[in-house]
């Protein structure tokens, strides 16, 4: 399965790297491929180290202006360099067979509501899951929550995303979503 993952490139505490590196060893070890913001830096750096290191595939989609900050690859991996940034997240979500949104900031939420505003609109039927690392996104999943009980969701919020509050947890529902166990 191709995984998109869109997560912060900041350089963050042990609590957020830390679930962020357990994932990717889950999906490295799945023998799952990481389709990812291809930055050498921060938390998107641990990610791609923890895939590459459990022996998954990289796939990166960086954007001109931060191709300088791009991580090296060689085949069988593979690095795209978009135009721009709302070419990158279409790259993104085109390669991924579904999408994890972890902690990160307002690129990151950019990302994660354009990916469920389409999917919401049936753009794409990909599973999507928030994985929720020390409850970083418990004011998000209260928002959303919100939007559902007054009527601002036309689809149940369950058919959009799941949120997982553990790494095993949001790769066990992405396989089941895909049928890949």
């Amino acid at each position: 399965m191709n995984i998109c993952v869109f997560l912060s490139a900041a350089d963050l505490p042990e609590r957020y790297t830390r679930p962020a590196r357990e994932f990717a060893e889950l999906l490295g070890k799945g023998g799952h491929t990481l389709v990812w913001g291809g930055s050498e830096s921060g938390l998107m750096k641990v990610v791609a180290d923890g895939v590459e290191e459990a022996g998954g595939r990289l796939v990166g989609v960086s954007v001109g202006f931060l191709a300088a900050k791009a991580r090296a690859v060689s085949a069988p991996d593979e690095m795209v360099i978009a135009k721009d940034l709302a070419e990158r997240k279409a790259l993104l979500l085109e390669k991924a067979d579904a999408v994890v949104i972890m902690v990160g900031g307002t690129g990151t939420l950019d990302e994660a509501t354009e990916i469920l505003e389409l999917k919401k609109h049936g753009k794409h039927t990909k599973p999507v899951v928030l994985l929720n690392s020390e409850g970083f996104y418990d004011g998000l999943k209260e928002q959303f929550q919100r939007m559902e009980d007054e009527g601002f969701l036309p689809v149940p919020l369950t058919g959009l995303v799941f949120f997982a509050e553990e790494a095993v947890g949001a790769l066990a529902y992405l396989e089941e979503a895909m049928g890949t166990q």
